[in-house]
């Protein structure tokens, strides 16, 4: 059952309320007193009901009775301590007991406050609005932390992710391939000749090339590869589930369109390239590389196509196990 004021501000966000009591007169008194607010409030006749109904609306607040007949308040504190780990829940409990240890074994079981029944309306309704308020504080804060975590991982210049999220990334993508023995490649592009564009244009000429290139990037990643600015002009594809002719196929089709993007400053048209080494793992378990190798063995072949002229991809090799600068 849901009671409730109807609210028509469609930025609003519905605030869940879930009260468990076997008690059909206190559950009543309770409808009376939250009614006078825009919550959605779901009832329970018991426990049982009560940890069915949270698992499926996720409640924010809780207001459940100390003494039920099949599961308890304080064992319902407990499962949705439990339950809820992603997002906070304000727990009231509703006593009939005035004990200071029942009160005490309540708070221990994970409730935030308690009300001894029975219960003023005036004062139900203004703890209601204490935990309300924790949860929008609680919500924003979590909002922040997201948000934070998020820039910590971005780069600014390009919004891709930085070189600590790729490495956190692509060490992830291949500790699966070595577990379910599938191919993983590391591919690392560096832009031809573009500290000329910075001297040349300036650094906002350099960040416009810089924020071109990455969309391309991001337009020949599939949802299932990790695309991002690892510093500078290098930027690093891990590509999972793919042969080392597709990956020719994915990169030659990257770098030309990149090669055919015009970039025009202070009136002139100029053209960027870029270079490109990749090195892979082929699923063998008993051959499996470090994250830092695969690194190191796709930055060799970055140099080598350096070296044999750039705007070109190279693959890595035995041979080849050291960048030449």
């Amino acid at each position: 059952m849901t009671v409730g004021r109807k609210e028509t501000n469609p930025h609003y966000e519905v605030f869940k309320v879930l009260v468990a009591d076997d008690s059909p007169v206190y559950r009543k008194l309770v409808e009376q007193t939250l009614s006078e607010e825009p919550w959605s409030v779901l009832f329970a006749k018991s426990g049982r009901e009560a940890m069915s109904l949270f698992g499926e609306h996720r409640p924010s607040l809780v207001i459940t009775d100390r003494m039920m007949p099949d599961f308890s308040g304080t064992e319902l504190c407990q499962y949705i301590r439990e339950q809820s780990k992603a997002s906070y829940t304000y727990i009231i409990i509703l006593t009939g007991m005035t004990q200071k240890s029942e009160i005490v074994h309540g708070l221990l079981a994970g409730a935030d406050d308690y009300l001894t029944k029975p219960f003023d309306q005036g004062e139900l309704l203004a703890r209601a609005g204490v935990g309300r308020r924790f949860i929008n504080l609680h919500r924003q804060l979590e909002a922040k932390n997201r948000l934070m975590e998020e820039l910590a991982l971005t780069d600014p210049v390009t919004n891709l992710p930085n070189r600590r999220a790729i490495e956190d990334g692509a060490g992830r993508q291949l500790s699966g391939a070595i577990r379910y023995g599938h191919t993983l490649w590391i591919v690392l592009a560096d832009l031809d000749y573009f500290k000329t564009v910075n001297d040349t244009y300036g650094h906002e000429a350099g960040d416009a090339v810089l924020k071109k290139v990455a969309a391309v990037l991001k337009s020949h990643s599939r949802s299932s590869d990790i695309c991002g600015r690892v510093g500078g002009e290098e930027f690093l594809f891990s590509l999972s589930h793919i042969t080392e002719e597709n990956v020719r196929l994915v990169v030659n089709r990257l770098r030309a369109e990149l090669e055919a993007t015009k970039f025009m400053f202070d009136g002139n048209s100029l053209t960027v390239t870029a270079s490109f080494g990749a090195a892979g793992f082929n699923g063998n378990r008993l051959n499996a590389p470090d994250l830092k190798q695969l690194i190191s063995q796709a930055d060799a072949a970055l140099y080598s196509a350096k070296r044999q002229g750039r705007n070109r991809l190279e693959f890595a090799s035995r041979s080849v196990l050291s960048p030449a600068r």
